[in-house]
Order: C-alpha cells, then structure tokens, then sequence
C-alpha cells in the first residue's frame, strides 16, 4: 500500500492504536494470531451474509464476494502460520470490538446498511493500522505476512465507504461516520479486559 493510501486510513480513523496495546501484542503473539483468524472468519461471513441480504445490487454482490473469498484466504495463511510455529487454534472469548460499533448501527433501511457498510469499512481500516503498527516490531516472516495485508485490507475499506456513500443515494454520510468514529475511539482508548486484535489497551491477560 502506497504512503499516501495509508495516511488516508490514518485520516479516516480517530486515533492512533496505544502504545499499551503494541507492547502487549508484541508478548501475547499466539493470543494475536489465534484472534486475526477469528477476524479473518468473521470479515468473511459479514461479507457473506451482505450478499444474502441485499440481493439487488450487483456491484455489492460482487465487491463482496471477492472481499469473502480474499479474507478465507487470509484465514488460511494465518493457520498457516499458526502451525509452522506450533501454536494451537483454541476457543478464545470474543472481542467487544465489532460487537460495539454495531450498537450503533440503526434498524431500518437504508439506513441499516450504509450504518453496517461504514461499520465494515472502520473494521477493515483499524485492521490496516494495526498491520503496519505492528510490522515493524515483527520476525521477517510475519512483518512481510502483515505488510501483504495492506493492500487488500485497504481496498476492503475503500470497497465499504464507496458502497455505504451509493446506498446513501447522494445523501451526505458524513454525519453516521461521525457518529461511528466516536464509537471506534472509545473502544480502541478505553481499557479491555482481555487483549484481542481489536482490542483496547488491555488491563488483563487471560
């Protein structure tokens, strides 16, 4: 991913991950794998089930299935990972992440999806800051592993505002962004019971 895409995530998002949360990934590496392949699963079946919703819009149908079949793909890459380095793929408890921003997300439509497509689209970019946050501190393998995300992490981004600003049929979003990223920033400042990959500084490691 190009700088300058970069910066624009870094644009979009309302803060920087803490540094709290860097040093804690950095011990916990089995802790941060297990939960990318959890995310990875997830981002997947969230672009899965948008495909069984909103069966009429060809470009979404399309944007989210290669966005499906490119985070399985991820998923299998992290597993990958996970085995070379004799780490076990265990139940661990779910990250309030995702769960928190779609509080914010309203019930009716089209409300509904612009709000789940904005939602998606700080998921993906939030991903993207943590990969080159964290590369740098990494072993070669995994560094190169997390840089490879970027691009298409960004695109997924990029894919979910784009489809959240045609769903608002020309209406401003600038205002549920708003509403979200307020959201984002609590969760990502405020401190977590448990450290995950989308957590907050965390206050205990189980």
């Amino acid at each position: 991913m190009a700088v300058s895409s970069l910066e624009e995530i870094e644009g979009f998002l309302p803060c920087k991950t803490p540094d709290t949360w860097i040093e804690v990934a950095l011990q916990n590496q089995d802790i941060l794998l297990i939960d990318h392949a959890n995310c990875e699963k997830k981002a997947a079946s969230t672009a899965i089930n948008l495909i069984y919703r909103y069966v009429d819009d060809f470009e979404l149908l399309n944007k989210m299935s290669k966005l499906a079949r490119e985070e399985m793909r991820h998923f299998e890459q992290v597993i990958a990972l996970m085995a070379a380095r004799g780490i076990e793929y265990r139940n661990i408890n779910a990250s309030r992440y995702a769960a928190g921003l779609r509080k914010k997300v309203r019930t009716h439509e089209p409300a509904k999806l612009i709000d789940t497509l904005i939602v998606g689209a700080f998921i993906e970019a939030r991903s993207c800051e943590r990969f080159a946050t964290l590369a740098p501190f990494l072993d070669d393998e995994l560094k190169q592993f997390y840089l490879s995300l970027l691009k298409s992490e960004g695109r997924h981004y990029r894919d979910y505002l784009s489809l959240a600003k045609k769903a608002a049929g020309g209406q401003s979003i600038g205002e549920r962004i708003a509403v979200i990223r307020e959201q984002e920033q609590l969760l990502i400042e405020m401190p977590d019971s448990e450290f995950h990959f989308h957590s907050g500084p965390p206050e205990i490691i189980k």
